[in-house]
């Protein structure tokens, strides 16, 4: 896998890209599958799911690359796109689910020490046992690190909602860690 260079090198990757250099695409591709095949997978299920949202995430990026300005850097625009990908996908389960709206609900804070101490894999496979609508939630909010306000706007929910699903999405995962973590316990004194 070649690196890509910024600058100078990302330029001229875009506009062979723009161009529709096979190798270029290739090269953007291969640079940007595993980042983003991590992405996916915090939006899905499963890895087909999570390799669909991909596929088509990058059949965007490279049908829209001439509207890239630099503006921004390129990770990042290519970040949105499939994380706007996997939310389009996961909006039609959204809507089908019944959302409450909590006006009031109180953000408890849950350990964050205990997140921090688990590895990643152990957590995305956590996150990934959740109810779409928390998982969504859950990843906008924690993970990409939007406002409720901007999660509430993007999905079409009130904000209430939006915490009310991240609040229950958290306490859920400290549930699961907490079980872990008992199962651990268990198995060392056994």
């Amino acid at each position: 896998m070649q690196q890509i260079n910024h600058d100078s090198e990302e330029r001229k990757l875009v506009s062979a890209c723009i161009r529709n250099d096979a190798k270029a695409q290739r090269i953007l591709y291969e640079h940007y599958y595993k980042k983003m095949y991590v992405v996916a997978l915090r939006y899905s299920k499963t890895t087909f799911e999570a390799e669909d949202i991909l596929q088509e995430a990058f059949i965007k990026i490279f049908q829209n690359i001439q509207n890239f300005n630099f503006d921004s850097s390129l990770d990042y625009w290519i970040k949105r796109i499939v994380v706007n990908t996997a939310l389009k996908q996961n909006r039609k389960i959204l809507e089908k689910m019944h959302m409450e709206d909590v006006a009031e609900i109180h953000d408890e804070p849950v350990a964050d020490t205990v997140f921090a101490t688990h590895n990643f894999q152990e957590l995305l496979k956590m996150i990934q046992k959740l109810s779409t609508g928390y998982q969504v939630i859950f990843n906008l909010y924690a993970i990409e690190g939007y406002k409720h306000s901007e999660i509430a706007e993007m999905l079409g929910i009130s904000e209430g909602t939006s915490k009310s699903q991240y609040a229950r999405a958290k306490a859920q995962i400290q549930k699961m860690l907490e079980k872990e973590e008992e199962k651990i316990r268990i198995n060392q004194t056994a």
